[in-house]
This record gives structure tokens, sequence and C-alpha cells, in this order.
């Protein structure tokens, strides 16, 4: 075998470790929260500890590149929910807002990564929700004074909530933004 076939090769094993890793550490961590293990996910992955630690030099790392994953997911959402807005920016909003309130009720990783980890602020995502705001007022749909910010306290207060009172059930969550979105609307 070649050098550069065999060079080949251990990038397509690197990467399917690191996949693994991945699968891995987002199952270990959602079974027992962050509080769980390097050794626990490579034991789940079937690699050795440094494979682990090769692709992740420390938890840290790895837990961002979870919330990294979520971010993308969003990002994804939003650029979708933009296209809506274009014609009726308020469903387009309120669909955003139930799909992540539906995610967070069965992903609780999703909400303890993006909680745990610093500077996991995508840009592109405030300026999609400014956006697809700025189009719901334009449209008469939202007030002409509702903010990014108030989405944000209004949509994470209905989490907390419901969080503290262990509610999981999907349609219970979508129910709550719904009403809390419905603040916004024109008086």
């Amino acid at each position: 075998m070649t050098a550069p076939r065999r060079q080949r090769r251990r990038r397509v094993d690197a990467q399917h470790n690191s996949e693994r890793v991945l699968e891995a550490a987002i199952e270990v961590f959602t079974e027992h929260g962050l509080e769980a293990t390097i050794p626990e996910v490579a034991a789940r992955a079937g690699v050795g500890k440094a494979t682990v630690y090769r692709s992740y030099p420390t938890k840290a790392d790895l837990v961002r590149e979870l919330a990294l994953l979520h971010l993308a997911w969003f990002t994804e959402l939003g650029a979708a929910a933009l296209a809506a807005a274009r014609t009726d920016a308020y469903r387009a909003l309120e669909e955003l807002l139930e799909r992540i309130v539906a995610r967070l009720a069965e992903d609780r990783l999703m909400v303890e990564v993006l909680s745990g980890v610093d500077g996991m602020q995508d840009e592109r995502l405030d300026h999609q929700l400014e956006q697809i705001l700025a189009l719901a007022r334009a449209q008469g749909r939202l007030r002409p004074d509702a903010t990014a910010m108030d989405v944000q306290v209004l949509v994470s207060g209905v989490a907390r909530a419901l969080i503290g009172l262990e509610i999981r059930d999907p349609a219970v969550w979508r129910r709550y933004a719904r009403l809390a979105l419905a603040a916004l609307r024109p008086e």
C-alpha cells in the first residue's frame, strides 16, 4: 500500500471515529448530563480515550462541537423561516418558535449545551430574527415596538418555566410559545 493511500485510509478512519464520538457524546450527555466523562463517551463510541482526545483535547472542546451542531440547526431553521416570512412573517415566526420549543422539550441536552458554553452566539441567527421581525412589523402582524429581545425573553421564560415544571410534551411547549408570541401582536 502506498503512503498517500494509507494517509487517505487514516483520514477516513479518523473521520469515522470523530462521527462515532459525536454520536456517543450526544447519547451519553443526554443520559447523564454534562457531568458525564470522556471515558464514558469513548466507551460508548467503542474507541480509546486517546482517540477522543485527539479530536477534542478537552471535554469543553467536545461540548463546544455539540453546541456548534445545535447552532447549525438553528441557522438552517432561521433561513427557512426568513424565506417564509416574505409571505407571512408572523406565521413564519410562530412556526420557527414552535419548532425550537418542540426540540427543547425533547432535547434537554440542547438546553444544557447551549447554556453551558460561553461565546456561542451566532450573529446570523440574530440577523435572521431581526429581518423576520421587521417583515412582521411591516406587514402589520407585530407591534411596532416588538424586538428580538422581546422574543428571546418571552421564549426563554416559557422554556425555564416548563423545564422547572418538568413538562416534556412538545404540544404543551408549542402552545406556550404561541401564547408568548401573541403578546407581541398589535393592540
